[in-house]
């Protein structure tokens, strides 16, 4: 069996020669390359064609995301592993939107990480333990809500709707002939049932809730 070949990028030294001396013990991988730029990765990757190139998001000059881009144009055969620190779902969505086919964090242990790039290798898309967990956080969170939704009573409703459609309290309650106080009540209970923070966040909430077409 051929090893795979790796081109490591990382502008932190330790980290980089970290990794370096994991898969160097590791008899299916071969390191071809390292380096600490966007740049040098993009040069290394068009002249070495290395199988799988990780990749750090955060590097000085020509970020990861702008190399896995230019990569992936040098050397299309080749597969990008993003490596983070950022656990937040949209750095893994943008670098997988631009061709990455893998995120794993910073906070990944080194079996995940192995497991990561053989993933990547055969050409299956792979997110890291701990920001599949947040995805399913966010998820659960939305889900929740959608189903308290479907259980606020018809005045709620209408107070929700003439939110969305950016009436002040004032206004709603000149149109449903309730007293302004009672309105402002309504859209705080509202707020507490489904757990949002304001109302940019209620409106934001229900344009992608299952109610959206009837608001």
């Amino acid at each position: 069996m051929e090893k795979i070949k790796l081109l490591i990028t990382d502008d932190h030294t330790l980290v980089r020669e970290s990794w370096v001396m994991l898969f160097s013990a590791d008899p299916r991988f071969e390191v071809v390359a390292q380096c600490g730029s966007g740049e040098e990765a993009v040069e290394l990757a068009a002249r070495l064609r290395p199988d799988v190139v990780i990749m750090d998001i955060n590097l000085p000059g020509v970020n990861g995301f702008d190399a896995t881009e230019e990569i992936l144009k040098q050397s299309p055969l080749s597969r990008i592993l993003a490596v983070s620190l950022h656990t937040q779902p949209a750095y893994a969505k943008k670098i997988l939107k631009l061709g990455a086919l893998g995120y794993v964090t910073k906070n990944s242990s080194t079996d995940e990480m192995i497991l990561a790039v053989l993933e990547v290798y055969n050409k299956r898309k792979y997110i890291c333990e701990e920001t599949r967990n947040i995805i399913a956080g966010i998820e659960f969170g939305f889900q929740e809500r959608n189903e308290v939704l479907l259980k606020l009573s018809k005045r709620e409703i209408d107070i929700i709707r003439g939110v969305k459609n950016g009436l002040s309290s004032k206004e709603i309650a000149e149109r449903s002939g309730l007293p302004q106080k009672t309105v402002e009540v309504h859209r705080y209970h509202i707020l507490t049932k489904l757990n949002l923070p304001n109302t940019a966040a209620l409106v934001n909430f229900v344009n992608h809730s299952e109610l959206a077409p009837e608001l």
